[in-house]
């Protein structure tokens, strides 16, 4: 069995922001790719999201675009790309190659932190050319390699996709590209998504469906955000796709590791959230063949005591849903906007009897009794 999982972090953020202050613990995607146990490009691969910097374009198996951060923030631009490299490592074919990277695009990379060798050095051979100097292989060369050598068999027999924000809907964009793909519409897919939010103007049947190649679909939803153009997606998915479901009190941000009562800066008051999204993102991953260091392991009293946190701190979490990434708010103090497939809906008619928007989520599942379809 071969086992391939691609992290797709959100928008703006990338892989490296596992050591980013405004998560208290590393935000939970790159925290994840991090901690994967297999070999990098084989057997995972972590994607940067749309405006978090281009930092990725001298790596992709596709050419890159070269957006600006701002077109990425706005409007998601390079995430069609970033789709596009990932089915092409999963395939372990790339269908372009950077043969030189011109002293500007290097300086680049280097004052955003990315740990590239220095363009002098006689190690730089050995990733990437420079356009003042021709040396070989290229960076997609040397990651073919990678995955001829530990990948076996080259093609995977299961494909597990982890996102944030654009990140889970990049999720959703590349299982249904894969079951249009017809070397890889076979593969079975898994998918935990984390408050997956196209943004306006991107609901389209791509991002916002599934198709039958997606085995089980794990989401947990931001149950307090309201910023203006977060309406989140639960997708539509068919028939024998198993579907799961998790509001959790937070911000879009909380979710993953962001502790401030605001959801945005560097705070460590409102952990649990993401220590239970962090948590169940592992046991998912774990029954899915994936091996992972730092484990959170939390037994189920640790989670109820997490759970009663949340629930004693609730007027905090309630208070997010005045506040907004955009400056303004859409929805209504009791109930969030959400995409069910391609319809607008809200929450409460999704979740259906039982959900109470303004209570808290241990008053709406029983104990940790919810979550035991995720073991």
């Amino acid at each position: 069995m071969s086992v391939f999982t691609a992290y797709f972090c959100g928008t703006g953020s990338h892989r490296f922001d596992d050591t980013n202050p405004n998560f208290w613990n590393g935000e939970l995607v790159s925290t994840l790719a991090s901690n994967d146990q297999g070999r990098e490009f084989a057997h995972w691969i972590a994607v940067d999201g749309p405006g978090s910097g281009n930092l990725q374009d001298d790596d992709l198996f596709v050419e890159p675009g070269g957006y600006f951060n701002w077109t990425g923030q706005l409007f998601g631009r390079g995430w069609e790309e970033n789709v596009n490299h990932v089915l092409q490592v999963i395939k372990g074919e790339s269908s372009w190659q950077r043969t030189e990277l011109s002293e500007e695009e290097y300086e680049r990379l280097k004052a955003a932190g990315v740990p590239i060798p220095d363009a002098s050095s006689t190690a730089s051979w050995f990733w990437r050319t420079y356009n003042y100097g021709e040396r070989h292989p290229t960076p997609q060369e040397l990651q073919e390699r990678i995955i001829s050598m530990f990948r076996k068999p080259r093609l995977p027999t299961q494909v597990n996709l982890v996102g944030w924000s654009r990140g889970g809907i990049s999720c959703h964009m590349l299982a249904n590209a894969m079951a249009q793909d017809p070397v890889l519409r076979d593969i079975p897919v898994n998918i935990f998504a984390i408050d997956p939010v196209p943004g306006v103007g991107n609901v389209q049947t791509e991002r916002v469906t599934l198709a039958g190649n997606v085995k089980e679909y794990v989401g947990f939803y931001s149950r307090d955000e309201r910023s203006k153009g977060f309406a989140c997606v639960i997708p539509a998915v068919e028939r024998n796709t198993r579907l799961c479901v998790y509001p959790m009190p937070g911000r879009h941000a909380t979710l993953v590791g962001n502790a401030s009562l605001s959801g945005v800066g560097i705070g460590r008051l409102l952990v649990e959230p993401g220590l239970i999204v962090r948590h169940f993102a592992e046991v998912c991953l774990a029954r899915w063949g994936v091996s992972l260091d730092k484990c959170l392991g939390l037994s189920e009293p640790q989670l109820l005591e997490y759970h009663e946190a949340i629930a004693a701190r609730d007027g905090q979490y309630l208070d997010m849903r005045g506040q907004s990434y955009t400056y303004i708010t859409e929805g209504d103090k009791q109930d969030r906007l959400v995409h069910e497939g391609e319809q607008q809906t809200r929450f409460s008619q999704v979740c259906g009897e039982g959900y109470d928007p303004s209570a808290g989520l241990s008053v709406q599942r029983s104990d940790v009794d919810a979550y035991k379809a995720l073991r």
